[in-house]
């Protein structure tokens, strides 16, 4: 009788593996900046092509597009060199460890290096070529044969590499050219808050203007999700601070993004420690490149003039 139950407690058990969620699905919409494209865009999942819910009716007949401007953001990336080095220091002080977490974390390969630094992933290859065949197919009649294509991008490798794989995406039928040589390298615009002298010197060179970030690295809600991190990782809660266990938690947001893996670094991580991590990153981008301060807006008013003349030329040009 035991013999013939067996077989049945293996299948249930096989059955709720499957349906159980990863550990990073609860965690992945506080991921932020590096979320992968497909949290907002869940249809992607299944169709990397897909336009969309809906999407599948064309322009009004009244509405002819003349020009398309898009501002695009890189795809999915490695980590920077600085977040690669606290996380190989975090990871050196597990191997010290044998208990807890801290024992499944030891056992991780520590595969990112500081070469990466924040270059382009394969992923993020994939990302940009499936946004270029997206957008031709949205807008057929602007990405036709003969019709001009215009590329420009900061001089960060990555852009550039998302720039070629945006191209590369366009297929052969447009008469452009095919590699990163043909992305124009334009910093100006590109990355006009390293050309804000004033933005700069006010917020980018000085540590004063990240005060309310610093604040909460040592508040209360940080001091909690500290000390439970610690304890699940036998560690000494001295021995971490808010740095550490921001790329902890980001590394579980690479792995997915990344490798489409749930990273054990995810389990050190309730919802709730992700909503106070999330914050702490927001906080970070509301002073350093949002509503904080307000040269933080003025020093993009050379890409929105850039934008809105060759818009303005477009319809000019029409009549």
């Amino acid at each position: 009788a035991a013999a013939a139950m067996a077989p049945r407690r293996e299948a249930a058990l096989v059955l709720l593996l499957l349906v159980l969620p990863p550990a990073s699905a609860g965690l992945s919409g506080y991921f932020g900046t590096k979320s992968r494209y497909e949290e907002v865009n869940p249809h992607l999942l299944s169709d990397p092509l897909s336009l969309g819910p809906g999407a599948g009716g064309s322009l009004p007949a009244s509405c002819a597009p003349l020009q398309l401007r898009a501002v695009l953001r890189h795809g999915t990336r490695y980590p920077t060199a600085g977040q690669v080095r606290r996380l190989g220091e975090l990871h050196s002080r597990l191997l010290r460890r044998a208990a807890g977490a801290a024992a499944a974390l030891a056992d991780w390969p520590m595969w990112y290096e500081e070469s990466l630094d924040g270059r382009l992933a394969p992923q993020g290859r994939r990302d940009m070529e499936q946004l270029a065949r997206r957008m031709a197919a949205r807008f057929p009649a602007l990405f036709a044969a003969r019709r001009r294509l215009a590329l420009a991008s900061s001089s960060k490798h990555r852009c550039l590499q998302s720039g070629a794989a945006f191209r590369r995406g366009l297929g052969p039928t447009l008469d452009f050219g095919g590699d990163e040589v043909e992305v124009e390298v334009n910093d100006s615009l590109m990355r006009f808050f390293d050309h804000c002298a004033k933005f700069v010197a006010l917020v980018e060179d000085n540590d004063a203007a990240m005060c309310q970030v610093n604040t909460f690295k040592e508040g209360p809600e940080m001091k909690k999700v500290l000390e439970k991190v610690a304890s699940a990782l036998c560690l000494p809660v001295e021995e971490l601070n808010a740095d550490l266990v921001q790329v902890a938690f980001l590394t579980c947001s690479y792995e997915l993004a990344i490798k489409n893996v749930t990273s054990p670094w995810c389990s050190l991580f309730s919802e709730e420690d992700a909503k106070v991590l999330e914050y702490l990153n927001d906080l970070k981008q509301y002073w350093k490149r949002g509503y904080g301060y307000d040269i933080n807006s003025r020093s993009s008013c050379i890409l929105f003039q850039d934008i809105f003349q060759h818009l303005d030329k477009a319809v000019e040009e029409s009549k």
